[in-house]
Protein backbone atom coordinates (compact mmCIF):
# COMPACT_ATOMS: atom_id res chain seq x y z
CA UNK A 1 0.00 0.00 0.00
CA UNK A 2 2.74 2.45 0.91
CA UNK A 3 4.73 1.65 -2.23
CA UNK A 4 1.63 2.20 -4.34
CA UNK A 5 0.91 5.48 -2.58
CA UNK A 6 4.36 6.77 -3.52
CA UNK A 7 3.36 6.48 -7.20
CA UNK A 8 0.26 8.65 -6.78
CA UNK A 9 0.56 12.16 -8.18
CA UNK A 10 -2.06 14.19 -6.36
CA UNK A 11 -2.34 16.95 -3.79
CA UNK A 12 -5.36 16.08 -1.62
CA UNK A 13 -6.89 18.68 0.65
CA UNK A 14 -8.56 16.07 2.87
CA UNK A 15 -7.93 12.36 3.44
CA UNK A 16 -9.76 9.58 5.29
CA UNK A 17 -8.04 6.54 6.81
CA UNK A 18 -11.03 4.18 7.04
CA UNK A 19 -10.22 1.59 9.66
CA UNK A 20 -7.20 3.35 11.11
CA UNK A 21 -6.97 0.90 14.02
CA UNK A 22 -4.06 1.84 16.28
CA UNK A 23 -3.06 4.60 13.87
CA UNK A 24 -0.02 2.94 12.29
CA UNK A 25 -0.69 4.47 8.85
CA UNK A 26 -1.56 7.98 10.02
CA UNK A 27 2.05 9.27 10.21
CA UNK A 28 2.80 7.87 6.75
CA UNK A 29 -0.23 9.54 5.20
CA UNK A 30 0.51 12.80 6.99
CA UNK A 31 4.15 12.82 5.87
CA UNK A 32 3.17 11.95 2.29
CA UNK A 33 0.69 14.83 2.12
CA UNK A 34 1.61 17.27 4.92
CA UNK A 35 -0.71 19.99 3.64
CA UNK A 36 -3.82 17.80 3.77
CA UNK A 37 -6.33 17.48 6.59
CA UNK A 38 -6.32 13.86 7.80
CA UNK A 39 -9.19 11.97 9.41
CA UNK A 40 -8.73 8.59 11.09
CA UNK A 41 -11.91 6.54 11.51
CA UNK A 42 -12.49 3.23 13.27
CA UNK A 43 -15.48 1.40 14.67
CA UNK A 44 -13.59 0.34 17.81
CA UNK A 45 -13.30 2.89 20.64
CA UNK A 46 -10.42 0.85 22.10
CA UNK A 47 -8.46 1.11 18.85
CA UNK A 48 -9.09 4.84 18.64
CA UNK A 49 -7.82 5.24 22.20
CA UNK A 50 -4.61 3.44 21.23
CA UNK A 51 -4.29 5.61 18.14
CA UNK A 52 -4.71 8.73 20.26
CA UNK A 53 -2.07 7.50 22.70
CA UNK A 54 0.36 6.70 19.88
CA UNK A 55 -0.29 10.08 18.29
CA UNK A 56 0.45 11.96 21.53
CA UNK A 57 3.54 9.86 22.18
CA UNK A 58 4.93 10.63 18.74
CA UNK A 59 4.66 14.38 19.20
CA UNK A 60 7.88 16.01 20.30
CA UNK A 61 7.88 18.55 23.09
CA UNK A 62 8.52 21.21 20.46
CA UNK A 63 5.44 20.21 18.47
CA UNK A 64 3.34 20.22 21.64
CA UNK A 65 4.52 23.73 22.41
CA UNK A 66 3.82 24.94 18.87
CA UNK A 67 0.40 23.33 19.05
CA UNK A 68 -0.42 25.48 22.08
CA UNK A 69 1.06 28.74 20.81
CA UNK A 70 0.37 28.77 17.07
CA UNK A 71 -2.89 28.75 15.13
CA UNK A 72 -3.67 25.51 13.20
CA UNK A 73 -2.55 27.01 9.87
CA UNK A 74 0.97 27.49 11.25
CA UNK A 75 1.35 24.20 13.12
CA UNK A 76 3.51 21.34 11.76
CA UNK A 77 1.41 20.06 8.87
CA UNK A 78 -0.93 22.85 7.79
CA UNK A 79 -3.98 21.18 9.25
CA UNK A 80 -2.37 20.05 12.51
CA UNK A 81 -2.63 16.50 13.90
CA UNK A 82 -4.99 13.89 12.44
CA UNK A 83 -8.55 14.00 13.74
CA UNK A 84 -9.79 10.66 15.12
CA UNK A 85 -13.48 9.78 14.87
CA UNK A 86 -15.60 6.71 15.54
CA UNK A 87 -18.01 5.36 12.97
CA UNK A 88 -19.27 2.61 10.71
CA UNK A 89 -17.67 2.24 7.28
CA UNK A 90 -21.14 2.09 5.71
CA UNK A 91 -22.47 5.13 7.62
CA UNK A 92 -19.68 7.66 7.66
CA UNK A 93 -20.21 10.80 9.76
CA UNK A 94 -19.04 12.93 6.84
CA UNK A 95 -20.72 15.14 4.28
CA UNK A 96 -20.77 14.14 0.63
CA UNK A 97 -17.69 15.01 -1.46
CA UNK A 98 -15.72 15.67 1.74
CA UNK A 99 -12.37 14.02 0.96
CA UNK A 100 -9.98 13.55 -1.96
CA UNK A 101 -8.43 10.27 -0.80
CA UNK A 102 -9.99 7.31 0.99
CA UNK A 103 -7.34 4.93 2.32
CA UNK A 104 -8.19 1.63 4.01
CA UNK A 105 -5.45 -0.84 4.92
CA UNK A 106 -6.49 -4.37 5.98
CA UNK A 107 -9.83 -3.29 7.40
CA UNK A 108 -12.57 -3.85 4.81
CA UNK A 109 -12.89 -7.60 5.50
CA UNK A 110 -14.26 -6.83 8.98
CA UNK A 111 -17.43 -5.30 7.54
CA UNK A 112 -20.29 -7.71 6.67
CA UNK A 113 -21.59 -5.56 3.76
CA UNK A 114 -18.67 -4.37 1.61
CA UNK A 115 -21.03 -3.32 -1.20
CA UNK A 116 -22.57 -0.70 1.12
CA UNK A 117 -19.10 0.37 2.24
CA UNK A 118 -18.04 1.06 -1.36
CA UNK A 119 -21.21 3.08 -1.96
CA UNK A 120 -20.47 5.18 1.13
CA UNK A 121 -16.83 5.69 0.20
CA UNK A 122 -17.98 6.82 -3.24
CA UNK A 123 -20.40 9.28 -1.61
CA UNK A 124 -17.71 11.03 0.44
CA UNK A 125 -15.11 11.16 -2.35
CA UNK A 126 -14.86 14.29 -4.43
CA UNK A 127 -14.86 14.07 -8.22
CA UNK A 128 -11.58 12.53 -9.40
CA UNK A 129 -10.88 11.45 -5.83
CA UNK A 130 -8.96 8.23 -5.23
CA UNK A 131 -9.83 5.11 -3.25
CA UNK A 132 -6.97 2.82 -2.16
CA UNK A 133 -7.62 -0.26 -0.05
CA UNK A 134 -6.29 -3.67 0.91
CA UNK A 135 -7.99 -6.58 2.64
CA UNK A 136 -7.82 -10.34 3.11
CA UNK A 137 -8.96 -12.69 0.34
CA UNK A 138 -10.53 -16.19 0.41
CA UNK A 139 -7.26 -18.15 0.81
CA UNK A 140 -6.47 -16.38 4.08
CA UNK A 141 -6.33 -18.86 7.01
CA UNK A 142 -7.09 -21.80 4.71
CA UNK A 143 -5.04 -24.11 6.96
CA UNK A 144 -7.23 -23.14 9.89
CA UNK A 145 -10.41 -23.81 7.94
CA UNK A 146 -9.14 -27.26 7.02
CA UNK A 147 -8.28 -28.04 10.63
CA UNK A 148 -11.69 -27.04 11.99
CA UNK A 149 -13.49 -28.84 9.14
CA UNK A 150 -12.41 -32.07 10.84
CA UNK A 151 -14.90 -31.22 13.60
CA UNK A 152 -17.96 -29.49 12.13
CA UNK A 153 -19.23 -27.20 9.38
CA UNK A 154 -19.58 -24.12 11.58
CA UNK A 155 -17.78 -20.99 10.31
CA UNK A 156 -14.59 -20.50 12.30
CA UNK A 157 -13.12 -17.81 10.02
CA UNK A 158 -14.55 -14.86 8.16
CA UNK A 159 -15.87 -15.65 4.64
CA UNK A 160 -13.38 -13.39 2.86
CA UNK A 161 -14.62 -11.97 -0.46
CA UNK A 162 -13.04 -12.82 -3.82
CA UNK A 163 -11.05 -10.14 -5.65
CA UNK A 164 -13.28 -10.25 -8.73
CA UNK A 165 -16.40 -9.72 -6.64
CA UNK A 166 -14.82 -6.60 -5.17
CA UNK A 167 -14.19 -5.32 -8.70
CA UNK A 168 -17.88 -5.78 -9.58
CA UNK A 169 -18.94 -4.01 -6.38
CA UNK A 170 -16.72 -1.04 -7.18
CA UNK A 171 -18.24 -0.62 -10.63
CA UNK A 172 -21.76 -0.97 -9.23
CA UNK A 173 -21.00 1.69 -6.59
CA UNK A 174 -20.02 4.14 -9.32
CA UNK A 175 -16.21 3.95 -9.31
CA UNK A 176 -14.29 4.23 -12.57
CA UNK A 177 -11.44 2.07 -13.87
CA UNK A 178 -11.02 -0.12 -10.77
CA UNK A 179 -7.72 -2.01 -10.66
CA UNK A 180 -7.45 -5.16 -8.55
CA UNK A 181 -4.51 -7.40 -7.81
CA UNK A 182 -3.38 -9.76 -5.06
CA UNK A 183 -0.45 -11.57 -3.53
CA UNK A 184 -0.11 -14.65 -1.34
CA UNK A 185 2.05 -14.59 1.80
CA UNK A 186 2.81 -17.59 4.02
CA UNK A 187 3.93 -17.07 7.61
CA UNK A 188 5.58 -20.06 9.28
CA UNK A 189 5.52 -21.21 12.90
CA UNK A 190 7.31 -23.76 15.04
CA UNK A 191 4.22 -24.70 17.06
CA UNK A 192 0.46 -24.79 16.57
CA UNK A 193 0.05 -22.77 19.76
CA UNK A 194 2.01 -19.83 18.35
CA UNK A 195 0.05 -20.01 15.09
CA UNK A 196 -3.29 -19.95 16.90
CA UNK A 197 -2.15 -17.11 19.18
CA UNK A 198 -1.44 -14.96 16.12
CA UNK A 199 -4.81 -15.83 14.59
CA UNK A 200 -6.54 -14.71 17.79
CA UNK A 201 -4.52 -11.49 17.71
CA UNK A 202 -5.97 -10.72 14.28
CA UNK A 203 -9.38 -10.33 15.90
CA UNK A 204 -10.95 -13.74 16.37
CA UNK A 205 -14.31 -14.64 14.84
CA UNK A 206 -16.95 -11.86 14.90
CA UNK A 207 -19.57 -13.84 12.95
CA UNK A 208 -23.01 -14.04 14.57
CA UNK A 209 -23.30 -17.60 13.20
CA UNK A 210 -20.13 -18.82 14.91
CA UNK A 211 -20.17 -21.74 17.34
CA UNK A 212 -20.92 -20.50 20.86
CA UNK A 213 -19.94 -23.48 22.98
CA UNK A 214 -16.48 -24.68 23.94
CA UNK A 215 -14.80 -27.75 22.48
CA UNK A 216 -13.90 -30.68 24.68
CA UNK A 217 -10.33 -31.83 25.13
CA UNK A 218 -10.58 -34.63 22.55
CA UNK A 219 -12.23 -32.39 19.93
CA UNK A 220 -9.56 -29.74 20.35
CA UNK A 221 -6.89 -32.40 20.05
CA UNK A 222 -8.30 -33.29 16.62
CA UNK A 223 -7.87 -29.68 15.51
CA UNK A 224 -4.27 -29.61 16.70
CA UNK A 225 -3.52 -33.00 15.13
CA UNK A 226 -4.92 -31.82 11.77
CA UNK A 227 -2.71 -28.75 11.91
CA UNK A 228 0.30 -30.87 12.82
CA UNK A 229 -0.36 -33.13 9.83
CA UNK A 230 0.04 -30.10 7.52
CA UNK A 231 3.67 -29.42 8.46
CA UNK A 232 5.81 -28.37 5.52
CA UNK A 233 8.95 -30.20 4.33
CA UNK A 234 11.02 -27.78 6.43
CA UNK A 235 9.12 -28.85 9.55
CA UNK A 236 7.26 -25.54 9.91
CA UNK A 237 3.54 -24.92 10.15
CA UNK A 238 2.27 -22.49 7.51
CA UNK A 239 -0.47 -19.89 7.77
CA UNK A 240 -1.64 -18.37 4.48
CA UNK A 241 -2.63 -14.77 3.82
CA UNK A 242 -4.17 -13.69 0.53
CA UNK A 243 -3.82 -9.92 0.32
CA UNK A 244 -6.12 -8.10 -2.11
CA UNK A 245 -5.23 -4.61 -3.30
CA UNK A 246 -7.60 -2.27 -5.08
CA UNK A 247 -7.77 1.29 -6.26
CA UNK A 248 -10.34 3.24 -8.22
CA UNK A 249 -11.34 6.81 -8.98
CA UNK A 250 -14.56 8.69 -8.40
CA UNK A 251 -15.57 9.91 -11.88
CA UNK A 252 -17.60 12.89 -12.99
CA UNK A 253 -21.23 11.96 -12.19
CA UNK A 254 -23.44 10.88 -15.10
CA UNK A 255 -26.75 11.23 -13.27
CA UNK A 256 -28.27 13.55 -10.69
CA UNK A 257 -29.30 12.45 -7.20
CA UNK A 258 -32.79 11.87 -8.65
CA UNK A 259 -31.44 9.56 -11.33
CA UNK A 260 -31.74 12.04 -14.20
CA UNK A 261 -29.04 11.84 -16.86
CA UNK A 262 -26.47 14.65 -16.99
CA UNK A 263 -25.56 15.81 -20.48
CA UNK A 264 -22.53 18.07 -20.87
CA UNK A 265 -21.80 20.33 -23.78
CA UNK A 266 -18.30 21.53 -24.61
CA UNK A 267 -18.78 24.81 -26.45
CA UNK A 268 -16.10 25.61 -28.98
CA UNK A 269 -14.43 28.96 -28.70
CA UNK A 270 -14.81 31.20 -31.74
Amino acid sequence: MHERLALVKMAPQAMLDAGCGEGADLPILQSSFPEARLLGLDASPAMLALAQSRQLGAMSSVNRLLGKLLPPAMQPGRQGSPMLIGGDFAQLPLAGKAVDLVWSNLALHWHPQPNKVFAEWHRVLRTDGLLMFSCFGPDTFKELRHAFAALDEAPHCLPFVDMHDFGDMLVHAGFATPVMDMENITVTYDTAEKLLADVRAWGGNPLATRRRGLYGRHAWRRVIDTLEASRRPDGKLGLSFEIIYGHAFSPVPRTTANGEAIIRFDLRKK
